[in-house]
């Protein structure tokens, strides 16, 4: 057999000219469409809410973050992006909200201490959802002290969303039948407000809720895995006699930025066989979680071909989003980064970055990983029709035509801007 194509993407223009890079927020409903939201870094300027519809090829918008948080015209820093993927419930969507206007202290994005003249704090971000059927917004919650929501989960069937706040690390549990929101406090020393080498704490940006019992478990960058539950006593607990540590995924200083450390990247739970599945992100190891027992498994190196034969990790620094369940239940796709060789030589990025960002140019591939019968396939490089390559891709859903949705940075009129892209089926 001979080399395989490349998968040929096609972009799209939503109509925002400000759109910015998104991280996991792009989400297949029940109804077909596809759900997503486009980032800006405008103070002023909040992000944009959209939708696609498959059977006709359309987009439509759905609304400005701020002004759905009923911020508009307060002169607060904008509700700038959702850093999460949309969580279906009982015909509604929920989503949260975060700052995408900041102040580079040390090389590092932190929230904004000292606002221009004329504008307030960030005012905390919001829980909002959205009927399906009528179109409808509200506004639910808002997070304590100017906190945003950098990491949310739902469990879906019994109404309770979880949220990990921005800078600090506080941990959010809101009871959607309740209209309640609770504070756990910080569970990681001072979270990504603190200080290098002392109190800084990368946080998790993945959680994973177990349908049996309605427990909801998250990392830390020490590589504890923690736990809590609605029903029971209502603290945050340490799972004992487990741990993310693993000489496979590398070995980290977790006081220090510039990469995930030993937290978990992306985890999704698994019915078929009442486990998580998840991926670390630096090293692209695939690892299997049972919170029974409780056990982690490393399952396989899910990195792209040319990544395992250089080695080497990739070049996004916190390492990929773009990992979930397709539409079958029963394959992973991931979206990942495959070193580019010129004359026979790997180009090489910058050795250290103190944020979530690219050390240097990559292709993007797609895999997929089947779990029953543990079939890895690399689908190959990602090109667009003009030949460049999707860039500062941290997102995906399937719909249910097989087609692989993101959002990725290309060219438009002059301008490198992040919106909708869409993968062709791989299997097709």
């Amino acid at each position: 057999m001979g080399e395989k194509k490349p998968l040929v993407a096609k972009h799209y223009y939503s109509g925002f000219p400000l759109a910015h890079d998104t991280y996991n927020t792009i989400t297949a409903a029940s109804d077909g469409r596809i759900y997503y939201c486009l980032s800006s870094q405008s103070i002023d300027t909040g992000g944009q809410y959209y939708v696609y519809d498959p059977t006709t090829d359309k987009i439509d918008h759905l609304g400005d973050i701020t002004e759905l948080c009923g911020e508009a015209g307060l002169k607060t820093i904008s509700q700038g992006k959702s850093h999460c993927n949309f969580y279906e419930s009982k015909g509604k969507l929920y989503i949260s909200t975060h700052a995408g206007y900041y102040q580079m202290i040390d090389g590092m994005e932190m929230m904004v201490q000292d606002p221009p003249e004329g504008y307030k704090l960030y005012p905390g971000g919001h829980i909002l959802s959205y009927d399906l059927a009528s179109g409808k917004w509200e506004d639910l919650a808002t997070a304590p002290d100017g906190e945003a929501f950098v990491t949310m989960t739902m469990d879906t069937e019994r109404g309770h969303i979880y949220g990990i706040s921005w800078p600090f690390g506080y941990f959010l549990h809101y009871d959607v039948a309740k209209d309640q929101l609770k504070n756990l406090g910080k569970f990681s020393a001072n979270g990504e407000a603190g200080k290098p080498g002392e109190d800084y704490r990368v946080l998790c940006r993945s959680m994973v809720v177990d349908p049996r019992d309605g427990t909801v478990y998250f990392s830390t960058s020490e590589g504890d895995i923690l736990y809590y539950n609605p029903g029971g006593e209502q603290q945050i607990k340490k799972l004992e006699g487990i741990d993310l540590k693993l000489d496979y995924f590398g070995k980290y200083d977790p006081t220090r930025p510039g990469s995930m450390q030993y937290n978990w990247r992306r985890i999704v739970w698994y019915p078929q066989e009442n486990v998580a599945y998840g991926v670390h992100g630096n090293s692209g190891y695939l690892f299997r979680f049972d919170p029974k027992v409780p056990k982690i498994e490393i399952v396989d190196r899910i990195t792209s071909e040319p990544s395992r034969k250089s080695g080497m990790f990739d070049q996004f620094s916190y390492g990929y989003l773009g990992f979930d369940l397709g539409p079958d239940g029963q394959t992973i796709y991931y979206l990942t980064g495959g070193p580019i060789y010129i004359d026979g030589k790997r180009v090489k990025g910058v050795d250290e970055i103190a944020m979530g960002a690219a050390k240097g140019l990559e292709n993007l591939h797609l895999i997929t990983y089947h779990i029953p019968t543990s079939t890895y396939t690399d689908h190959g490089p990602i090109f667009y029709e003009d030949g460049n390559r999707p860039t500062y891709v941290n997102s995906i859903t399937v719909g249910q035509d097989g087609k692989v949705y993101t959002l990725a940075r290309f060219m438009h009129e002059g301008k490198e801007i992040e919106d909708l892209v869409i993968i062709p089926n791989p299997f097709e």
